[in-house]
């Protein structure tokens, strides 16, 4: 991140004194940080102890800063702007366009990526008013990074807690593109459907859309990766950068896999059909007036996923998707641990979003569970391949 200009909006809550350490890491980076305090903000941190930490002046009102640089020139000096901590009360005014104070009238005018590190009350975390804030902001790009899980200011713990600042630091790397973090490292994604003939014009598939497998791929690439991408039958375009390998069923799919290693890392993001015909009709089957449909023999098709992490080439990182439609969590946490998956990302589909721009999920590994808002699928794809580079450095 040298050289990168990073414009740090500290919003009032008592995490804010994580913002020095944030602050402190970043520079050790070489990327320059230019604090913006609210008044809320300085109920908890001062602006003394910011400006010793970044070299810069700490700007906070809006009339003293218009006089010096204008709010204009602020927002378009930063090559991003990070909000740590964001309060409910700044994410309710991001989301509204409120512009009362000079980190309002920042974050309306700049055209820099925004990510916003959420820290409050776990009840004001899950107020719909706060989901429906995160929700909008999501909508129109902004990207987030966290809460986490964890002991809060009150006498109680949950989901809420400022991201650590090394984890932050992460986030802003991914938020930056992240050039080079990745040069020199293979990544094996799967993206799609598969489709399973019944006859020359039959098929078993299902509504995946191959929208959020294309984007991990573009995402690992922008950020150096060589990838290998195996698709099923998708209507997207291939993502630049990356080396496509069009397939149809299952089987094809593990050959193609297994063809790609060896690999450092492997995203299985394909929604792969778990069964298909026992035999492929040589020609179109037909209906028959007055007759019971035929019966359909099914077959059990090869596990992509339980195959990658148990190959004697298994990759550093073995990451899989769980798509369910009940009991998500338990379900994630099963298929991870017997399919011998190190990460799984489960998303709910019962509500009929399969195929869609956006995605919520939950990103389950060793070390427990986080929950990621709604977002486009890109911003879940850099986020994802952010992590990635983390674990693989």
């Amino acid at each position: 991140m040298r050289g990168a200009r990073i414009l740090l909006v500290v919003s009032g809550s008592v995490a804010a004194y994580k913002a020095l350490e944030l602050i402190r890491l970043l520079r050790a980076e070489g990327a320059e940080v230019q604090p913006l305090l609210t008044e809320a903000g300085a109920r908890f941190v001062t602006e003394e102890s910011l400006a010793a930490l970044s070299g810069r002046r700490v700007l906070r009102d809006l009339w003293a800063a218009e006089a010096e640089i204008g709010h204009i020139r602020l927002a378009r000096w930063a090559d991003a702007v990070v909000v740590a901590p964001a309060s409910a009360d700044r994410l309710a005014r991001m989301a509204l366009g409120l512009v009362e104070d000079l980190a309002g009238c920042v974050l309306l005018a700049t055209r820099a990526p925004i990510l916003v590190a959420p820290a409050m009350n776990p009840a004001m975390w899950a107020h719909p008013a706060t989901a429906a804030h995160v929700a909008a902001l999501a909508a129109r790009g902004v990207a987030f990074a966290g809460p986490e899980e964890g002991p809060m200011a009150e006498p109680e713990s949950g989901l809420g807690r400022l991201m650590e600042p090394p984890r932050l630091v992460e986030a802003i790397r991914a938020l930056l593109g992240g050039p080079g973090r990745l040069a020199g490292r293979h990544v094996l994604v799967t993206s799609g459907p598969t489709q399973e003939p019944i006859d020359p014009v039959r098929y078993i598939a299902n509504r995946s859309s191959g929208r959020q497998g294309h984007a991990i791929a573009a995402a690992l690439a922008e950020m150096g990766a060589r990838v290998t991408l195996v698709s099923g039958p998708v209507a997207i375009p291939d993502p630049r950068g990356v080396t496509v390998v069009r397939v149809e069923t299952a089987r094809q799919m593990l050959a193609a896999c297994l063809a790609a290693l060896p690999a450092e890392a492997a995203v299985c993001c394909a929604a792969v059909a778990d069964w298909r015909p026992a035999e492929e009709a040589a020609q179109k089957r037909k209906k028959i007036p007055g007759e019971a449909p035929p019966p359909l023999p099914l077959a059990p098709n090869p596990d992509i996923l339980t195959t990658l992490a148990a190959h004697p080439d298994r990759p550093r990182l073995v990451v899989g998707f769980a798509a369910e439609t009940e009991n998500l969590l338990a379900h994630a946490a099963e298929k991870r641990a017997r399919k011998g998956a190190d990460w799984m990302v489960a998303n709910d589909v019962s509500a009929g979003v399969m195929g869609g721009a956006e995605n919520e999920v939950h990103l389950l590994t060793a070390a427990g569970v986080e929950h990621w808002p709604r977002m486009d699928k890109r911003e879940v794809a850099r986020r994802l391949a952010g992590r990635i580079a983390e674990a693989l450095a």
